[in-house]
């Protein structure tokens, strides 16, 4: 259906022209990109989303719009009719360098001051005034190709979960502060003074009433929100993939996820991913990799030394081991040659970023090993390291001695910031896998007590529940997380449906039985009028976009993100508020 703006039809758009049109009179609209006047002839760069064509505008052809171009300047909004010619000088940059527009009839729609910011991809402008001017940048090729990759997965997941059978059902964003999560976003109630709803985190409550209520298969692309500090990754406001079914164990939910991101990677990469995708349980992620968001695509895996050096006469490594500390490193097999002394003391540095307290190293060479603490080892000490990493001439060891989280923590970045560092990483490269059978709780030193790992309704594994109460941090959960090359784009769970369960659940992280109710009795009520087996999983839209289109920061995927501090620096929120809103509002500011 052509687009009509007065006696003006569009017809065509600037990117789809091919040789195929030589001939045919079109009209298109868009931004002018750049403009070149050559005397008797005009050029113009007509851009829009499509791409970019050239059009020329020639005294011979139509007098009038050769003199109304005279007034074009770059980013002006214009419509033009004319029509389609072999191009003389063949780009073979442009998609559409092979033909041009002779300019019949122009029409200019809008006039545009200079931008502040260049309309290319190429432009090098901060950040912050990206965020400005973000209506000029999202004009930009780069940008408008993120929001369209972003549209196809949306509508790939829409029609996906609607052949298996799922229905799309809004949540409030409007409910209930919980706690056992990040900080909520409260907004105050005029009608009820003194009360707060709060801004969804994810709609995990209302998903499982979803299942109480019989809808069976549930899914939602929806916003959630979280009043934490911020990073690449992170936004106050972000969007989910939200997935809950009934009657399911963790292969049903897995197998059927399977499918959906095969589909996701076919149809916007033409990528095949091998099904199944690999599981590993969350031990076995940490003490390989330090990490239970693994990066695959390369080794450096953590080796495990206390057997070797626990009875060693070098007390960092012994002391450690005696004090129920890790001593563990990794092997840079291959690339030992490329780190100076200089070098190691910049990845020490960048371990003690982690809490490490230093980093010790071997260097294998063709005449031994090379090493500041080799006079405090033994050679049998020395020997079993190497052979414990299968070390030869060329590699180097880095080791790290230290409380188990620290030791995993520094040594499990280490290894990632070496292989960027190297340049290892292939982003055509995509390593999926599950991490599985995560821990139930983790303890959380500044509240003196066991908190949820993932949420409060995640259930236990069947072996592991009579552990609850005695050995809470054995328990194991029936959880599930899927990382892409080092990046957690999902996770979800088997979630309790027993409501006995669930008070063992909130017995073992502190909530008396009134605090329960106080806090989740809504779903507990719901919990009593029977309940299916349920579970999910819920994807980061914004981070598997950010990952499948190789950018590094999910506000290059979103249409306004927010800046490190929350702020939008185009609609200048947050702001203050008149006085009257506030006292509407019941509430005081402390700030002046």
């Amino acid at each position: 259906m052509a687009d009509v703006i007065g006696n003006m039809k569009r017809n065509n758009m600037c990117g789809n022209l091919t040789t195929d049109n030589i001939g045919q009179e079109v009209t298109l609209m868009g931004w002018v990109q750049k403009r070149r006047n050559l005397g008797g002839l005009v050029f113009v760069d007509l851009r829009d989303r499509t791409g970019i064509c050239q059009v020329i505008f020639d005294k011979d052809v139509s007098e009038e719009a050769f003199n109304r171009a005279e007034e074009i300047r770059s980013e002006f909004v214009i419509g033009i009719r004319g029509i389609v010619r072999k191009r003389q000088s063949v780009n073979p940059n442009m998609p559409t360098g092979e033909i041009e527009i002779f300019v019949e009839e122009l029409k200019i729609f809008s006039q545009a001051q200079t931008p502040p910011i260049y309309i290319e991809d190429e432009d090098e402008v901060s950040e912050n005034l990206r965020l400005k001017y973000r209506y000029l940048d999202l004009r930009k090729p780069k940008m408008q190709k993120n929001l369209i990759f972003r549209h196809k997965i949306t509508k790939i997941v829409r029609d996906f979960f609607d052949e298996n059978g799922f229905v799309e059902v809004e949540t409030p964003m409007l409910t209930k502060p919980t706690p056992e999560g990040a900080r909520d976003y409260l907004v105050p109630s005029r009608v009820n003074p003194g009360k707060f709803y709060a801004l969804p985190q994810s709609p995990q409550l209302f998903k499982q009433l979803l299942m109480v209520s019989g809808m069976d298969r549930y899914f939602q692309i929806v916003k959630c929100f979280r009043d934490e500090d911020l990073r690449a990754d992170r936004q106050p406001e972000f969007t989910q993939i939200d997935v809950e079914m009934s009657f399911v164990d963790i292969d049903n939910v897995l197998s059927i996820n399977e499918e959906l991101i095969n589909k996701i990677f076919k149809e916007t990469l033409d990528v095949n991913i091998n099904l199944p995708i690999e599981r590993m349980p969350y031990k076995e992620a940490m003490e390989r990799f330090g990490s239970d968001k693994p990066d695959t695509r390369f080794g450096f895996e953590l080796k495990c030394l206390n057997d070797i050096v626990e009875n060693s006469e070098f007390k960092v490594f012994s002391g450690t081991v005696k004090k129920g500390g890790d001593v563990r490193g990794i092997n840079i097999d291959g690339y030992g040659d490329s780190f100076s002394r200089k070098n190691i003391s910049k990845l020490e540095d960048f371990a003690k970023t982690y809490g490490a307290k230093g980093l010790a190293w071997i260097k294998i060479t063709e005449e031994g090993v090379n090493s500041p603490i080799a006079k405090f080892l033994s050679e049998d000490e020395l020997n079993k390291i190497v052979e414990r990493f299968s070390a030869k001439a060329g590699d180097l060891i880095l080791i790290v001695a230290d409380e188990s989280d620290v030791v995993y923590d520094s040594l499990g970045h280490l290894r990632v910031e070496i292989a960027k560092r190297l340049d290892i990483l292939n982003k055509d490269e995509y390593k999926l896998l599950w991490v599985t059978e995560f821990p139930l709780f983790e303890y959380d030193k500044e509240e003196d007590r066991y908190v949820a790992k993932h949420h409060p309704f995640t259930c236990p594994m069947d072996e592991d529940i009579h552990l609850l109460e005695t050995e809470p941090h054995k328990v194991r959960a029936k959880a599930y997380d899927i990382v892409l090359n080092g990046v957690e784009i999902g996770g979800g769970s088997i979630r309790i449906h027993s409501s006995e369960l669930q008070q063992k659940m909130f017995k073992a992280l502190g909530f008396s039985e009134e605090q329960a109710w106080e806090k989740f009795g809504f779903l507990l009520e719901a919990f009593k009028y029977g309940t299916p087996p349920h579970g999910g999983i819920a994807y980061g839209l914004d981070r598997l976009v950010m990952l499948l289109t190789g950018n590094d920061s999910i506000r290059e995927v979103i249409a306004f993100p927010k800046t490190q501090n929350a702020s939008s620096p185009m609609t200048e929120a947050p702001t203050y508020v008149e006085v009257k809103q506030l006292e509407e509002l019941h509430i005081e500011s402390a700030v002046e």
